[in-house]
């Protein structure tokens, strides 16, 4: 539908997650950990696999997935979402690969604590927890992440394919 109003899908930026339980990984039911592995991951990874043709066919794209810093932390009380945001990061590794001599990128962003929905939705305790691992002691704006999606999805980052740019406020540590 997309490719027939507009004509073509140039750059794909697959931004769509759940947070999931808030628990120990051996207290998560397994309906919980499929859902959040399928909104987070299977949801990027059809996109993906929807506009790899056409960006081929004609020698550019941009595709990015908005993982996480959880991602790369293993966050306690956190399993089915880090695993979902770490398993993006290793997909961009391989479709950036992939795809590397093809004139299409595949990158991950990383994100710490945005000041958005996920955020709010959790309790006032979890979120105290998530900001005392940030050095400059604040979340994330929304415009710092679309600064940084905007960055990687252009021509001056046309070099970099299978990477991970975090927005850590300090946080990351690998």
């Amino acid at each position: 539908m997309v490719c027939r109003r507009f004509g073509k899908i140039d750059i794909l930026v697959a931004n769509a997650g759940v947070q999931g339980p808030v628990a120990p990984v051996h207290e998560v039911s397994d309906e919980e950990w499929r859902r959040t592995l399928d909104v987070n991951l299977t949801g990027a990874f059809l996109c993906a696999k929807a506009v790899v043709p056409g960006m081929v066919a004609r020698g550019f794209g941009r595709i990015i997935f908005m993982s996480s810093l959880q991602g790369k932390e293993g966050t306690a009380l956190a399993g089915p979402y880090a695993a979902s945001k770490a398993a993006l990061i290793a997909l961009a590794k391989v479709m950036g690969k992939e795809l590397a001599a093809t004139g299409v990128t595949v990158n991950c962003i990383a994100p710490t604590v945005v000041d958005a929905g996920m955020y709010h939705g959790l309790d006032a305790e979890r979120r105290r927890a998530l900001m005392a691992k940030i050095p400059m002691g604040r979340p994330c704006s929304t415009q710092e992440v679309a600064d940084m999606v905007a960055f990687v999805a252009s021509d001056r980052c046309g070099f970099s394919t299978g990477a991970v740019f975090d927005l850590s406020g300090g946080r990351a540590t690998w």
